[in-house]
């Protein structure tokens, strides 16, 4: 696990035009340093009317938003927090909230 923020965490959003909305974190672009958050930065797409394509027209799409505009909200404290780094007794690295100590599971042990 190297990134702090990983896919099915939940976050908040601290600036943009999106500021203090909360949601899932949908997809995790790495190599950009890229969130898709559900239901945050929604921006209107034009679609041209394609035979694959249901429906064209104006709809609404989540933008990618980089990862330093919104913090992991805490599972336990329920703060945005930042988040740290410990290995535990058996060796295995996780993430741990810096306001509570408490560790932050994976969203895939969950």
């Amino acid at each position: 696990m190297a990134s702090k923020i990983v896919s099915g965490d939940e976050v908040l959003v601290i600036h943009g035009r999106s500021k203090g909305a909360r949601g899932k974190v949908r997809r995790n672009i790495l190599k950009d340093g890229k969130l898709i958050v559900d239901g945050v930065n929604m921006v209107r797409k034009h679609v041209r009317q394609d035979p694959r394509r249901r429906q064209a027209g104006i709809i609404e799409i989540e933008a990618p938003m980089h990862k330093s505009k919104v913090m992991l909200v805490c599972p336990s404290c329920d703060m945005p927090t930042r988040v740290g780094f410990r290995f535990i007794e058996d060796g295995e690295k996780v993430r741990f909230c810096k306001q509570c100590d408490a560790e932050i599971p994976s969203p895939e042990r969950a």
